[in-house]
């Protein structure tokens, strides 16, 4: 087992704060902390299923239409995704709206797709699928509640059904900081936490030499 595969994608090559792809749903499904779980559960189960599959055809799937088989693969998962969230968690799956069915086109899933499950082995593929997938989810996560809990005062907990389970922060409840919510916001944040984890890799490497 190659732990490397296993833990690059949490710091060393993170997809959200390192490598910088799936950028669309990072910023647009961040407002509220069960939404990027919701999120970052539906990428982590396409990723390692797709993974898995195209390492294991990648000898039988003709070089010439990879990109299409890719995608109908991946949506093949996606759907299970969507039909899961529809059925069992319809509040998360309204809250992800447009964002769920583009988990198809992500740039994290076809990327590794192209770049690593079609060359390598199935359990290296695994791995790398994990890692990759469980980086993104601490990075939206990380995303989501810096958002949430300054720009709404609150920290969405759980959704069963429609029901959301909110705690409400007191102080921060009441004079929340609006703009965190934004857009704008949302890329402001997304600067300040790519540059700490751009100086914290930085500092790593000198301390390494």
């Amino acid at each position: 087992m190659n732990i490397k595969e296993l833990t690059k994608g949490l710091f060393k090559e993170n997809p959200t704060f390192i490598i910088m792809l799936g950028m669309c749903p990072t910023l647009g499904v961040t407002t509220q902390v069960i939404n990027a779980l919701g999120m970052g559960a539906g990428v982590l189960f396409v990723l390692f299923f797709s993974n898995i599959l195209i390492s294991a055809l990648k000898n039988i799937i003709p070089n010439s239409i990879r990109i299409p088989c890719y995608i109908v693969i991946i949506a093949s998962f996606v759907t299970i995704v969507e039909m899961v969230l529809h059925a069992f968690a319809p509040s998360i799956y309204s809250a992800l709206g447009v964002y769920l069915p583009l988990i198809v086109v992500n740039c994290i899933i076809l990327g590794r797709a192209e770049a690593f499950a079609n060359k390598n082995s199935i359990v290296d593929s695994a791995l790398d699928a994990i890692g990759m997938g469980v980086g993104f989810t601490m990075s939206l996560t990380l995303i989501a509640l810096i958002r949430e809990v300054f720009g709404s005062g609150t920290i969405t907990l759980f959704a069963i059904g429609n029901f959301n389970g909110v705690l409400k922060i007191p102080v921060l409840y009441q004079w929340p900081v609006r703009v965190i919510s934004l857009a704008a916001g949302a890329l402001l944040l997304m600067g300040y936490l790519k540059a700490f984890f751009q100086w914290f890799s930085e500092k790593k490497k000198g301390v390494a030499k």
